[in-house]
């Protein structure tokens, strides 16, 4: 289902950003390539940045199967940058915000500014703070395809940070992690760009440039687990909703570089 969401994601990010074909396009945390192999079929030279070899794997693999031309690089996001080589970056699906160092997500940004041209934009897509505060739940569980996954989350008092303890079970198999994120409102983040340089900083309700109000809501993760030999890809919702397709509903940030 997330594949075949790509295309109407892509078109509203194109829309929502104005980029014109034949633009440079880096696609941070890249995951397994979605979305960088349909900007890749509109005319964008694309850039895909990712840390997992097997997600890059999967994207050089469906990138060859649809004849499609995309620079694919295994980097972290924290080292990652090309001085004025982009004219847009884009980080989605909630990959911000994992590191335990407040400073390592301001390196990530600066990296991103860095690497874009004059006038470019970054968008990235996270959960916010408010949002998540307003519709959080304790503890959840839901199954998908005979996958059951029980969650339960909790906050420190200052709403900082979101743990979430994932239990996953198929079968006889069972797999258990956790997640720490660092929570954003959209106010801190609008700062944190403006600091590093950013002009014209806006927040969205979804791709399509709704407004960012009480009617946004939280995107959710995709993860590829192994299990026992066994790879399950759950999309698994931070808001707590049972509902997949209630997840693909997004919070992005639009950044105009001066």
């Amino acid at each position: 289902a997330r594949w075949e969401q790509a295309p109407e994601e892509v078109e509203n990010i194109i829309s929502l950003l104005g980029i014109k074909k034949g633009k440079k396009i880096l696609d941070l945390c890249c995951g397994v390539g979605r979305h960088s192999i349909e900007f890749a079929r509109r005319g964008y030279h694309v850039t895909g940045v990712d840390i997992t070899t097997e997600y890059l794997n999967q994207a050089r693999r469906k990138a060859r199967k649809v004849k499609v031309k995309i620079e694919f690089i295994k980097d972290d996001m924290r080292r990652f940058y090309r001085e004025n080589s982009f004219d847009a970056v884009v980080n989605l699906f909630t990959s911000f915000g994992y590191f335990e160092n407040q400073e390592d997500d301001y390196r990530v940004v600066q990296n991103i500014y860095d690497s874009l041209k004059k006038g470019g934009v970054f968008l990235v897509e996270i959960m916010g703070k408010e949002v998540l505060a307003r519709i959080f739940q304790k503890r959840d569980w839901y199954e998908i395809n005979g996958l059951i996954v029980l969650e339960e989350r909790e906050t420190d008092k200052n709403w900082e940070y979101i743990k979430s303890r994932w239990i996953l079970i198929k079968g006889k198999n069972k797999k258990e992690f956790t997640i720490t994120l660092r929570l954003y409102s959209a106010l801190e983040l609008m700062n944190l760009f403006k600091n590093v340089g950013f002009r014209k900083v806006k927040a969205y309700g979804d791709l399509a440039g709704a407004p960012y109000d009480h009617t946004a809501k939280l995107s959710g993760l995709t993860w590829s687990i192994k299990i026992s030999g066994l790879t399950v890809i759950p999309s698994i919702p931070l808001a707590g909703t049972v509902s997949i397709e209630a997840t693909i509903t997004f919070i992005p940030e639009l950044v105009n570089k001066s």
